[in-house]
């Protein structure tokens, strides 16, 4: 069903309100402003968000709101915006929704007819992506990957052959884990680690997966962001003969039938158009 959102139009408004992943400079006047101005915040962590009005001296009505809960809170950010209030959403840090809860909040509330509004503000992939030394366009934004070696790997092999720069978000415990995942699957690309973006003991990491896993062999801390190369190698494949792409695979240490069965993968044929053509042309 089409519907087209006039933002500023008179009624009531739910606000995405980005707040700082690190350095309290980061929130910009506008986002204070609405701050102040809503009826009652919906956040990530109550906590986390009282400590961050406590820091600009503000006080607001804060209401829960998690992956747990948010069928029971959308009724209760409808029920506000019926009144006509004003209400806002924020996560522990961030831009809201960026793989953080409140998706389920925000479609309801566009799905009763209210707008929404989210301004722009603090997120970590951003900044990332334009320190890591890695093409900047066109980037895909994954967010995190699965905690499972076998359901992550999976989920790297239907993204092994874009070309695309690529971004996650992982947390440090799981880090060395992630990293051996995706050499295993899309080979030593250049990466860039990015660590504690914003924050007083920032550091990025940049060269292969190997060189990376070997600077944090032990240990690292902190919130990171890997931004990872794109796949290289497909730009050529047009100009290569299935024979010399088969061999270009098998001179990088696969066995012939892994190399065969990789190129027809890559080329989306049969596996054995390209057995037949390899043994052929040998």
């Amino acid at each position: 069903m089409m519907m087209s959102q006039k933002s500023y139009a008179e009624g009531a408004k739910l606000y995405l309100i980005p707040t700082p992943i690190g350095n309290m400079e980061d929130i910009t006047f506008r986002a204070l402003r609405i701050l102040k101005e809503v009826e009652v915040l919906f956040c990530e962590d109550t906590r986390v968000t009282s400590l961050l009005l406590k820091h600009f001296e503000l006080s607001k009505k804060l209401i829960h709101c998690d992956d747990h809960n948010e069928d029971k809170v959308k009724e209760e950010a409808l029920a506000f915006l019926k009144q006509g209030k004003d209400i806002g959403l924020v996560t522990d840090r961030g831009t809201p929704i960026i793989s953080d809860p409140g998706y389920k909040v925000v479609s309801y509330v566009i799905q009763m007819g209210y707008p929404v509004i989210s301004l722009p503000g603090a997120t970590a992939f951003v900044p990332s992506l334009t320190v890591s030394a890695l093409s900047p366009a066109p980037f895909l934004f994954y967010g995190f990957l699965n905690a499972k070696s076998a359901k992550r790997e999976r989920e790297l092999e239907t993204l092994e052959r874009l070309p695309y720069t690529l971004i996650f978000y992982e947390a440090p415990h799981r880090i060395e884990d992630t990293l051996t995942s995706l050499k295993k699957v899309f080979g030593n690309r250049q990466i860039a680690l990015c660590r504690e973006i914003s924050k007083m003991y920032e550091e990025i990491y940049r060269g292969t997966i190997e060189e990376v896993l070997m600077e944090i062999k032990d240990g690292i801390k902190g919130e990171l962001v890997i931004v990872v190369d794109g796949n290289k190698e497909l730009e050529d494949y047009a100009e290569l003969s299935l024979v010399d792409h088969v061999k270009l695979y098998i001179d990088d240490g696969l066995l012939p039938n892994e190399a065969i069965k990789k190129v027809a993968k890559e080329r989306k044929i049969s596996k054995a158009i390209v057995y037949n053509e390899y043994h052929k042309g040998k």
